[in-house]
């Protein structure tokens, strides 16, 4: 069955040309019994917004780690613009493209001025002192922090961290920037500030795949996908994958609190349409109070 899943994946390459490519997957960590991964094949395309949900143990965090070499499957092939994460020589190259972002801002940061942390990455890629000031400017607009070029980073808040530790990866021009969990110890401000940061790149031409325990975070996604156990349970547009409450249930999951409370009003008896977003909760509730 593997060779008809590899086949099926190679049809759907030539139709559409993925920046990423995950060939029938398997990983298990080293002290563990089961597989953190288990055949898990997929493709991402430039350009997309990805969001990968799940519970505790699903898998997203592992898989996340394979977009640019963190971690190499025990099996089947992770491919990034036509690089094999499993070729040593490849690596450089494969990270230069995929930039990562982690859950603590502090374990990124090694610099105690925002403008020297920004210049650590692109001064290891070997990049002239001349082009590092222009990223350094660029990175820190891009994400709304021109202000605070010479600030100390560990004074920031959450968000403001946050937000630095994304200049940090971008300031390397990544083609994407995959996002573990990056908003999970922020408050709703500070989760707000880098989402709103990361749409705005997304629409600049940079892909985005952010993993996150926060279902409204992927509500506005282009592409939901939800692990379980390993393995991909569900793929789709949020309207597709959260219009299925019970097989989301079923895996630990929650519906976003906007369509909960849409769930909630009509089983009160209030005559509700599907909605994504609060405005379009409040515009249900006024027409149907009219």
């Amino acid at each position: 069955m593997k060779s008809v899943a590899l086949f099926l994946f190679d049809c759907y390459n030539y139709k559409v040309m993925e920046i990423i490519g995950v060939r029938d997957i398997s990983y298990r960590y080293p002290s563990a019994k089961n597989n953190a991964l288990s055949h898990v094949s997929l493709g991402i395309e430039e350009g997309q917004f990805v969001a990968l949900v799940g519970s505790n143990g699903s898998g997203k965090s592992t898989l996340a780690k394979m977009f640019n070499g963190l971690l190499v499957p025990g099996s089947g092939k992770v491919i990034v613009y036509n690089m094999e994460t499993n070729e040593q020589k490849r690596l450089f190259d494969i990270r230069k493209k995929v930039g990562m972002v982690f859950q603590n801002p502090d374990n990124q940061m090694i610099a105690t001025i925002v403008e020297d942390d920004l210049a650590f990455g692109p001064e290891n890629l070997g990049v002239p002192r001349a082009e590092i000031e222009e990223r350094i400017d660029w990175a820190l607009s891009a994400v709304g922090m021109e202000g605070h070029r010479k600030s100390t980073p560990f004074k920031l808040s959450g968000g403001q961290k946050q937000r630095i530790a994304i200049a940090g990866v971008l300031a390397m021009k990544p083609k994407v920037l995959v996002l573990d969990e990056a908003t999970a110890m922020l408050d709703p401000k500070g989760r707000c500030e880098v989402m709103s940061v990361l749409h705005r790149l997304n629409k600049e031409g940079i892909t985005i795949i952010h993993i996150t325990h926060h279902m409204e975070e992927a509500l506005n996604a282009d592409r939901v996908i939800v692990m379980n156990a390993g393995n991909i349970f569900m793929d789709g547009t949020p309207s597709e994958v959260f219009s299925n409450y019970e097989k989301l249930n079923s895996v630990g999951l929650a519906l976003p609190t906007v369509q909960s409370v849409a769930d909630m009003l009509k089983c009160g008896g209030m005559s509700i349409g599907n909605v994504m977003t609060q405005e379009q909760l409040v515009g249900e509730i006024c027409q149907a109070l009219k």
